[in-house]
């Protein structure tokens, strides 16, 4: 089971002082910029107590005074907003030939990206290979250990020993052990630990098109098929860390039930055309293939489309989510092909007519997806009340 690591909660002044900051970080993101009484309205905090607060907040570097706004008789209202450099979150995804990291300030700004090859995937030095590229992200961008609020680690699923285990994907030497502990034992740092789905969905609430959106699935095309689920505003995770694991469901393909990542993944692709003799390495292949409109891989969209039909309908009909959003490393062109060709199913209740957003949308794609996803847990975490308010 994967632990994420944090203060255990409890119901003392301290704790709802914390609680009570993150009602306000919260309103404060929401709006942008914004004054004292809408904070207190927005958060359910007295005039007074978000008053306290945002001294506090403003003391620790964490809000900055934004101008004032004008609003109708009396004195302009101060307006308060995100400090950018107040904190930074660094994100992690581990995948079994390389670690990617980022490093994000306080609005989710990335400030550095980098790509490291793995030797090996050995757990010590993956482990290793974390611990230096946290060293070198504090160094370039010039920022003490201290201005750092936690580690967001994405590993590829399942968690632990199950029936799943021994997937393409899979990391070895992980599944007995805490991944959570092992990173923040090494980081020395609050460590969150979530599957690449996941995170990836979490970063598209954050930053991208999913930003408002409180309950909402991500399939995430990494080297398989996951799923992301957020469910008002909260991952989805499951007992041992593990819902969302969509790419091992049967489906029906060109006659022939197989594995839904098997008929829509990166790998799936990568195999599909090696089969026809074409060595695809990256997404800048996919890319080129694709505009030179390569019949192969027009065969193996048409294939991922017809596999993620019922996939659609399962996810609609189980969870009700307000859109589902395909993305991650796989190129923009394949992604909006496979929606643009995906039939909705008709025997489903997202098929309703008023509707304010399409059932199939794009997300934010590319190789860091991710890993900036990575880095918005932490965020996440810093933003989202953990305790209910004290009354």
């Amino acid at each position: 089971m994967v632990t994420t690591l944090k203060p255990q909660l409890g119901a003392n002044p301290e704790r709802a002082r914390s609680h009570n900051k993150q009602l306000v970080l919260r309103a404060v993101r929401h709006a942008g910029a914004v004054g004292r009484a809408e904070i207190a309205r927005a958060s359910g905090l007295s005039t007074q107590a978000v008053s306290n607060i945002i001294s506090d907040l403003l003391g620790e570097g964490l809000l900055i005074e934004q101008g004032h706004r004008s609003a109708g008789r009396g004195l302009p209202v101060q307006q308060y907003a995100i400090k950018p450099g107040g904190g930074y979150a660094f994100g992690v995804e581990v995948r079994p030939t390389a670690v990617f990291t980022a490093l994000i300030d306080l609005v989710g700004t990335p400030v550095l990206t980098k790509r490291t090859p793995l030797p090996d995937a050995r757990k010590m030095t993956i482990v290793d290979t974390v611990s230096d590229q946290m060293d070198h992200v504090l160094s370039e961008a010039q920022l003490k250990k201290d201005k750092l609020l936690g580690a967001g680690i994405v590993m590829p699923g399942p968690f632990g020993d199950t029936g799943l285990s021994g997937t393409a994907s899979e990391l070895p030497g992980w599944n007995s052990d805490d991944p959570a502990r092992t990173f923040a034992s090494t980081l020395d740092l609050p460590v969150f630990v979530e599957n690449d789905a996941n995170a990836a969905a979490m970063a598209e609430r954050m930053n991208g098109i999913a930003r408002g959106f409180d309950d909402f699935a991500y399939l995430y095309f990494g080297q398989g098929l996951g799923l992301g689920l957020v469910q008002n505003g909260q991952i989805i995770q499951g007992a041992f860390g593990n819902a969302g694991e969509i790419g091992q469901i049967p489906v029906l393909v060109n006659g022939k039930l197989t594995e839904l990542e098997s008929a829509a993944s990166r790998l799936s692709a990568q195999t599909y055309l090696a089969a026809q003799g074409l060595d695809v390495t990256d997404m800048d292949d996919l890319i080129s293939l694709y505009s030179s409109q390569n019949p192969h891989l027009r065969r193996w969209l048409d294939q991922a489309a017809q596999a993620l039909s019922p996939a659609l309908s399962i996810i609609e009909n189980l969870f009700d989510p307000e859109t589902v959003i395909l993305g991650g490393a796989m190129p923009d062109v394949l992604l909006d092909h496979i929606i643009q060709q995906t039939p909705l199913p008709v025997r489903s209740v997202s098929n309703r007519p008023d509707r304010t957003h399409p059932r199939l949308m794009r997300g934010t794609s590319g190789r860091m997806t991710a890993t900036l996803g990575a880095a918005a847990l932490v965020l996440h975490q810093a933003f989202t009340p953990t305790i209910a308010a004290a009354r």
